[in-house]
C-alpha cells in the first residue's frame, strides 16, 4: 500500500517538473529569439495557449483597456504576445498601424482565423489579394459613393428606415431592429431585393453564419461552428437561386435592367463563376448588416446615457422635420444640414470601436520604432487602443460629441482616427455607413421618446456588442404631445 502510493507521488512529481521544465525550455527559447530577431519585448505566456485568455477575459467586459494598458506600461506601444494560436506583435502605435495598413503586398498580407476564411469563402473580398482585390475594392466602392447615395440609395434608405420603425410599440429589441434594417438595406443595394418572409429567413441564417467567425474551426469540436457551417451552406444555396435566376434574365434580355452590385459582377469581363459571386455578396452582407446595426445601437445607447447630447441632437433634426411635409423622405440637402450628427457619429465610431484593429502576416522583415517584426509573424494594429489613448484625445474614455466641433477632437484625426481602417483595405462603404446611421437617427429623435427596459453592458467579443441586445421601451412623441 505505500509502495503503491509512493510511486504514485513520483509519477505527479514527474509530470510536474516536465511540465516546469517545458515552461522554462518555452521561456528561454523565446528570450534567445527576441534577442536574435531584436523583438518587442513582451510576453508568450504560458505554453501553447499563450495570452489568450487574459484578452478574451478582457474584451468579455465593458472594460477591456486593462488588457492593453498594463502591457504599454510595461513594455511599450509595441509589444509581442501570444494569441489565438500565433506569437503576435501587437500595435498600439498610430505611425505602426498606418505603416501595417499601407503595407500590403510590400511588407504584409492578410490574415485571419481560419473560421472567419471557410464561413466567408475563398473568393470573399476579405481574403483577395493583389490586383483582383483592388477592381473588386473600386467596383465595391462605386456603388456606395457619394453621386450613387444621393441619387438611388438615400430613397431607399429612407424608405426602408421608415418601414421598419413605422411597427415598432412598447418594448424593442433595438440591436435585433437594427440588424433587420441593414440586413434588408444590404440586399436591396447588392441584389435588389425588397424585405419579404424569404429575406428574414436568410437574415436568420446570417446570424448563426457570424455567431461562428471566433470559434474553433472543427466541426467534430465546437457546436457553434457547426451550426454556422450549415447555415452558410443554406445561404449560399439561397444566394445562387438569385444569381442563377438574374443570369437568365441577364440572357433573355427581356427585364429591364437592374442598377446594384450583381448586375455589375454578372456583366464584368471577369466572367465570374456562380461560386464566385456567393462568396463575394456573403462578404458584403456580412459587412454591410453587422457593423452598421452594432454603430446604430451603441449610437443610441451612448446618446441615452448622455441627455444633453441627444437634446441637442433631437433639436437639429425637429428643425429639419419641421421644413418638411407629414411623411415626406429625407434629401441630400437634408443630410448635409446635419453637422451635430455627423459628430455623434464620429463620437459613436471612435468609443465602440465596432473593428477593434485588423491581423496581418509579416512577408519580410519589418523594422519598426528599434525593434523586427519577423517575417512569418503575426501582426495586430489595434485601433481601439489608440481610439482610446488620453494623448489623442482628450478624456478618450467618455463619449463627447462636441470634441468634433470644428475637428478639434483630435491632433491628427487622419492618422489616429481608423473606424473604417485605411490603406487599400479602407471601408468601401465608409460613406454609405454614415449615412444610414444619420437617417436611422433622423427618424428615431423625431418620432420616439424612449428609456432603457433593462440595465444592460457592452461586451467586445467575439464582437462589439450588447449582452441583451438593448431592450428600450419607446413611445410616440405625438402622444407625449397629446398627454
Amino acid at each position: 500500500m505505500t509502495t503503491t502510493t509512493h510511486y504514485h507521488y513520483s509519477d505527479e512529481t514527474l509530470f510536474i517538473s516536465l511540465l516546469c521544465l517545458s515552461f522554462l525550455s518555452f521561456i528561454l527559447i523565446h528570450r534567445r529569439r527576441a534577442r536574435r530577431h531584436g523583438l518587442p519585448p513582451g510576453s508568450q505566456g504560458i505554453p501553447f495557449v499563450g495570452e489568450t485568455l487574459q484578452l478574451i477575459s478582457a474584451y468579455k467586459t465593458e472594460n477591456p483597456e486593462p488588457f492593453i494598458d498594463e502591457r504599454v506600461g510595461r513594455y511599450g506601444p509595441v509589444f509581442t504576445t501570444h494569441v489565438f494560436g500565433e506569437p503576435t506583435v501587437f500595435s498600439t502605435d498610430p505611425d505602426v498601424n498606418r505603416l501595417i495598413l499601407h503595407g500590403e503586398g510590400k511588407l504584409v498580407d492578410v490574415s485571419y482565423p481560419g473560421s472567419i476564411s471557410n464561413l466567408l469563402g475563398k473568393h470573399s473580398l476579405l481574403l483577395m489579394k493583389g490586383s483582383l482585390h483592388k477592381r473588386m475594392h473600386s467596383l465595391t466602392m462605386s456603388f456606395s459613393n457619394p453621386s450613387i447615395l444621393k441619387d438611388h440609395l438615400l430613397f431607399d434608405i429612407d424608405r426602408l428606415v421608415r418601414r421598419n420603425l413605422r411597427s415598432w410599440s412598447d418594448r424593442v429589441l433595438l440591436m435585433e431592429e437594427a440588424k433587420k434594417i441593414t440586413f434588408e438595406l444590404a440586399m436591396k443595394q447588392l441584389m435588389s431585393l425588397d424585405p419579404s418572409e424569404w429575406t428574414e429567413r436568410v437574415r436568420k441564417e446570417y446570424v448563426l453564419v457570424i455567431e461562428g467567425f471566433f470559434t474553433v474551426p472543427l466541426p467534430l469540436f465546437s457546436t457553434t461552428y457547426r451550426r454556422a457551417i450549415q447555415a452558410r451552406t443554406k445561404v449560399a444555396e439561397a444566394l445562387s437561386l438569385v444569381v442563377r435566376e438574374r443570369r437568365k434574365e441577364k440572357d433573355k434580355k427581356k427585364k429591364k435592367k437592374k442598377n446594384d452590385m450583381l448586375a455589375a459582377l454578372l456583366a464584368g469581363d471577369e466572367g465570374f463563376s456562380d461560386e464566385q459571386i456567393v462568396d463575394f455578396l456573403v462578404a458584403l452582407l456580412v459587412a454591410g448588416y453587422e457593423t452598421t446595426s452594432t454603430s446604430m445601437t451603441l449610437a443610441v445607447k451612448f446618446l441615452t446615457d448622455t441627455p444633453l447630447a441627444l437634446a441637442q441632437l433631437r433639436e437639429e433634426h425637429d428643425q429639419i422635420r419641421a421644413k418638411k411635409k407629414e411623411g415626406e423622405a429625407l434629401e441630400w440637402s437634408d443630410y448635409k444640414s446635419m453637422p451635430f450628427t455627423q459628430c455623434v457619429v464620429n463620437e459613436t465610431l471612435r468609443v465602440a470601436n465596432i473593428i477593434g484593429g485588423v491581423f496581418r502576416r509579416a512577408i519580410t522583415d519589418i523594422p519598426v520604432k528599434g525593434y523586427v517584426i519577423p517575417k512569418g509573424w503575426k501582426v495586430f494594429a489595434s485601433f481601439r487602443a489608440v481610439h482610446m489613448d488620453q494623448d489623442h484625445f482628450k478624456d478618450a474614455r467618455t463619449f463627447n460629441p462636441w470634441r468634433w466641433q470644428n475637428n478639434s477632437g483630435a491632433a491628427s484625426p487622419g492618422n489616429v482616427y481608423t473606424p473604417f481602417g485605411g490603406g487599400g483595405r479602407l471601408c468601401p462603404g465608409y460613406e454609405l455607413a454614415r449615412v444610414e446611421l444619420s437617417v436611422f437617427l433622423h427618424h428615431l429623435v423625431t418620432r420616439f421618446s424612449w428609456e432603457p427596459a433593462e440595465e444592460d453592458k457592452l461586451v467586445f467579443f467575439p464582437t462589439t456588442r450588447t449582452q441583451k441586445q438593448y431592450p428600450i421601451n419607446v413611445r410616440r412623441r405625438d402622444q407625449d404631445q397629446a398627454a
